[in-house]
């Protein structure tokens, strides 16, 4: 026996073996080796060419090495898929089946075990691991997995969809005061879209209402991917977005539309912050705040001109980032439609006045008259033209 501790076989390997047995194929990835139990059944699949063990703890590999003979296997040492990054015969690897038996206990101060432990709340090491398998796992690869109520499932659920990835629950095996759960998980049908369009290391970003942000590099670009929230009830709102976009995007408004299908859309991403953000960071000065002011009121006018009511105008927390080269971009067009008369701009005078952003204007030395901006806003409401807007705006001094 190695000099560390070495996960020994117990429930959870069982219930994992079985489906490694039936499941793996091609070239397999076994993570977190312990006894190497996953990689000896892969090995003896058929349908499997090879197999690349990995294991955190180098004794753990030693042990291994000295008591495992099979030629279809490859022991090594790296912290998840830390060996790819760094060793340059195996970059770009890519796998048909991975298999995980994570350690998935939340911390005990008093064992620091790394063979059962999986971070502070039990689900850290299994997040890490989904967050980076995307790009180790071919387009039709497979990842078995193996965890315990102990875990949440509910959280191990959450990161498999946030990586754009489906599962299937294989089987459930209830022991002692736990339940071990045993998942098949794959790419999901937008995951092999956006990996077929060249896009790499996709990864979660952010949430909305009704959308799922994820990031990603595109021709050595940065960009932003947006897909449905599968929970919303709302419908067609990606097309509605990239239509809106096409339109915009010829008036400098918006992020650049890249391409999109019916469940996605894919846009440059914008490097900033949130205007009110701005309004409290160092960056900001007189200068720069009316400057960005101007600007998003003059790209509002433009969106009233051509009747597009945008919405959320009156409270857009999260709809106007100062970009890293101090331009306002406006985001989210999904609720965006056409009308007769359109309220951009108004909402957005309603948004000036109101308290909090009056006071945060007002550190930057920038005064507004609610009573002449309500006037102005009126009479721009009655006629929407150039001359009525510049009244707005001569008002915020």
């Amino acid at each position: 026996m190695p000099n560390c501790p070495i996960y020994e076989p117990r429930e959870d390997s069982t219930l994992l073996e079985k489906y490694v047995r039936q499941h793996a194929k091609g070239l397999v990835l076994d993570m977190g080796i312990g006894f190497g139990i996953q990689a000896i059944t892969a090995s003896h699949n058929n349908k499997v060419k090879s197999v690349i063990a990995l294991d955190v703890q180098e004794e753990v590999i030693e042990h291994c090495k000295k008591n495992i003979v099979n030629k279809k296997i490859k022991f090594l040492v790296s912290d998840l898929f830390k060996i790819f990054e760094e060793n340059k015969s195996l970059k770009n690897r890519k796998f048909d089946t991975i298999t995980f038996n994570p350690p998935y206990l939340p911390e005990d101060i008093r064992l620091k075990d790394l063979t059962v432990e999986g971070g502070k709340k039990g689900y850290e090491t299994i997040e890490k691991f989904l967050n980076q398998a995307n790009n180790y796992l071919k387009a039709d690869g497979i990842i078995l997995i193996v965890f315990s109520s102990l875990t949440k499932k509910d959280k191990v659920d959450e990161f498999i969809r946030k990586n754009l990835l489906d599962f299937e629950l294989l089987e459930t095996q209830k022991i002692f005061f736990e339940e071990l759960y045993a998942y098949l998980i794959k790419k999901s049908p937008i995951l092999k879209k956006l990996e077929s369009k060249k896009i790499q290391n996709i990864r979660y970003f952010a949430k909305g209402k009704r959308g799922f942000i994820f990031i990603g590099r595109y021709k050595s670009k940065k960009i932003a991917i947006k897909t449905k929230n599968p929970r919303s009830e709302a419908i067609l709102r990606i097309e509605n977005e990239a239509n809106f976009l096409k339109v915009l995007n010829k008036k400098n408004i918006g992020p650049r539309l890249l391409f999109h299908g019916q469940d996605f859309l894919v846009y440059e991403f914008v490097d900033g912050i949130a205007f009110t953000e701005f309004l409290e960071s160092k960056k900001a000065d007189k200068k720069g705040v009316l400057k960005a002011i101007k600007n998003i009121f003059e790209q509002l006018f433009e969106m009233d001109k051509l009747n597009i009511n945008k919405e959320e105008m009156s409270h857009p927390v999260k709809h106007v980032i100062i970009s890293n080269k101090n331009r306002p971009v406006l985001l989210d067009f999904e609720r965006s439609h056409y009308i007769k008369n359109p309220g951009n701009v108004t909402q957005f005078c309603d948004f000036l006045i109101s308290k909090r952003i009056l006071q945060l204007l007002k550190n930057n030395r920038i005064k507004i008259s609610n009573k002449k901006m309500i006037a102005n806003a009126k009479n721009y409401k009655k006629r929407i033209n150039k001359n009525n807007l510049n009244k707005i705006i001569s008002e915020i001094k």
